[in-house]
């Protein structure tokens, strides 16, 4: 946990913090056109990412007991790496406290989080559109691919073969 009293504290989100990043994800589904916002399944999604601390974590940007700022990653396996990874999702600071370094510290601390369960790599999704996020990562040192996203939404049924 960091400590930046009376700025702001980066520490782990808990079930208390959920109306929080509800607020937070509202706003970063504003920017990205691919995803709409629901307030029941983002905090559906939010109680899940919590129930299960030990492949998934939640951090949070925290100022005078308001959540400002969050991030959020999951381990998974890749056979490109031959091991663990971590796909960073939902990173996103209230705008009027941007350009402050919560930003960075919240990347940090999910760093250092999927470095302690042994992920060689870390790997996120920004919209194409959402220049500021781009240079924010870019400036970050992530870099960008060439592979592109695919994705099939709604709900997917399986037929027997």
């Amino acid at each position: 946990m960091t400590d930046r009293s009376p700025r702001y504290k980066i520490r782990r989100a808990n079930q208390g913090d959920i109306g929080g990043m509800v607020n937070l994800l509202k706003l970063l589904f504003s920017l990205e056109s691919d995803f709409s916002f629901d307030e029941l399944t983002q905090q559906r999604g939010l109680e899940m990412m919590l129930g299960d601390t030990g492949v998934r974590c939640l951090m949070v940007a925290e100022s005078q007991q308001r959540i400002i700022g969050m991030c959020s990653a999951q381990i998974l396996v890749s056979t490109a790496e031959g091991g663990i990874v971590a796909l960073i999702e939902d990173v996103v600071v209230e705008e009027a406290r941007r350009a402050q370094g919560l930003g960075r510290e919240l990347l940090s601390s999910i760093e250092a989080w999927a470095q302690e369960r042994g992920a060689s790599r870390l790997q996120l999704l920004a919209d194409r559109n959402n220049t500021p996020a781009l240079a924010f990562y870019q400036k970050m040192n992530w870099k960008t691919t060439r592979l592109i996203c695919l994705r099939k939404g709604g709900r997917l049924s399986y037929c027997d073969v």
